[in-house]
Parts: structure tokens; sequence; C-alpha cells
């Protein structure tokens, strides 16, 4: 069970979260997301989860595998947010968590009682859309907030015109 969203209280503002990977859908969920913020007057979280079963196998060399994906993921939030700055004018917040992706979203959302809404977009490939989105729909009614799959074949008009 989520604890109660307060985006809707006094000092609070709504929060949309999109997810930065190296999928190529990645950047369509971004862009609407964006968007969405800025036409509610909104915010913008992007996060980056660094999967550490990778750092596991390579004990020796764990530490160093560590810093090059902070480095990578923060590189990686950084060309996203200036995406935003320049076609929508808004700073997002940027977060970077190590672990399983499905689990830290759902750390995230319970720690920002601000975020109410989750943006993903479907990739277009013949295995699924995706292996985000699949892991958040095979959670069904458990996911803690609703949930937007952008489809990725949406141009920049068509998401300026239905965020």
């Amino acid at each position: 069970m989520v604890s109660k969203r307060l985006s809707r209280e006094a000092g609070h503002r709504r929060k949309f979260l999109a997810i930065i990977d190296e999928t190529p859908e990645c950047e369509r969920a971004v862009a609407y997301a964006a968007r969405r913020a800025q036409s509610t007057g909104g915010v913008l979280v992007l996060l980056f989860v660094i999967e550490t079963a990778e750092f596991q196998q390579f004990l020796g060399v764990e530490q160093v595998m560590r810093e090059e994906a902070h480095t990578a993921a923060s590189a990686a939030l950084d060309q996203h947010a200036a995406k935003v700055r320049e076609r929508v004018g808004i700073e997002p917040e940027l977060q970077v968590r190590e672990g399983v992706p499905v689990e830290e979203i759902h750390k995230l959302i319970e720690e920002d009682q601000d975020i109410a809404i989750l943006v993903l977009a479907a990739g277009n490939a013949k295995e699924g859309p995706g292996p985000l989105v699949s892991s958040v729909a095979g959670k069904g009614a458990a996911f803690p907030i609703p949930v937007t799959v952008v489809p990725l074949n949406l141009t920049d008009e068509d998401i300026e015109s239905l965020a």
C-alpha cells in the first residue's frame, strides 16, 4: 500500500516521474512527462536506476564499476535535463538510485508523496513493450500510482497536443 499522495495539498505540487535508461523509448516518456508537468504546473522527476547485480560478479573492481555507473547515470540525467530545460523551460529533479528498477521506483514513490503519476513509453519490439513496461504491467493492481504509457511513435507535435 502506498502512502497518501500530498500533491493536491497546500505547498505541494504534483510530480510526474519518468525513468531514464538506455532504451529508445525513454526520450518519448520524458518528453510527455515534461509537457504534462509544464501544462499542469507540476514538477518533473527523472530517475536513473543503476542495477547492482552487475557489480556482484566482479568483487575486485566493484568500486570502480560503481563509480563508472554513477558517472554514466549522471551524464544521462544531465543530457535529458538539458533537453527539458531547452524545450519546455522547466527544471527537473534528478535522482540516481542503485538496485532493482521496479523496487527502486516503488521506494521513491513511497518516499516522495508528491509523485502522483509514473510515465513510461512502450517500445515497438517483437518481444513486447519493453522490460520496464512489462514489469510494471505485471504488477497489475499492486502498483501504487497511475501509470501513463506513451506510444513510441508519438511525435513531438503529437505529445504537445496531448499533454
